[in-house]
């Protein structure tokens, strides 16, 4: 029992380690990307799989959830909770990018404080993202205000049909809603 208290201690002080050295890194100004295609990026589900973004999910749309920041998880949770509450017919991708490279050097221990958190069968679609790789995805959104979730609606070719970082907003999830079912539609 003590054991798995420590080892518990030791991979929340590691996840709490690696975003606070996130929140040294450098701010970059908030920019909108819609038009423009996602950048390649590595990242690998809870569940263990590497996906090449955004190619592995081409084909379809695809609904990408972005958090900077431990405290963004009260924000996704609300843009999930709403896409499912709408029956948004499509897929839905959390991605916690961590653009610094020392939690890059602890994102096993990152991860599995992620996986003690949540449900295994939602891990496949939980892909972390870090060091270099995430440092793309925050030069595609910014990163001011990091505990606003960047949603990011992609079409069949990973380009960024819709965006939204300024928080959660009900009329925004019926705005994303609508623009999926019309994409679908196609």
């Amino acid at each position: 029992m003590k054991r798995i208290l420590v080892t518990t201690a030791l991979v929340v002080a590691l996840a709490a380690m690696a975003f606070t050295f996130h929140g040294c890194a450098s701010t970059v100004k908030n920019v909108d990307p819609t038009g423009k295609s996602f950048p390649t990026t590595q990242g690998k589900a809870l569940d263990g799989k590497e996906h090449a973004l955004p190619a592995d999910f081409a084909g379809s749309p695809i609904v990408f959830l972005v958090g900077y920041v431990q405290d963004a998880q009260f924000d996704l949770d609300r843009w999930i909770l709403g896409l499912l509450q709408a029956k948004t017919p499509v897929r839905i991708a959390e991605l916690p990018t961590i653009d610094s490279l020392i939690a890059t050097a602890f994102s096993s221990q990152i991860d599995q404080g992620m996986q003690s958190g949540i449900p295994s069968e939602d891990w496949a679609s939980v892909i972390t993202v870090y060091g270099g790789e995430g440092s793309k995805i925050v030069a595609f959104t910014g990163n001011e205000k990091p505990r606003n979730a960047r949603v990011l609606l992609l079409d069949a070719g990973g380009k960024v049909v819709w965006f939204h970082d300024r928080g959660y907003s009900g009329g925004k999830v019926l705005e994303l809603d609508a623009r999926v079912r019309e994409l679908s539609a196609r």
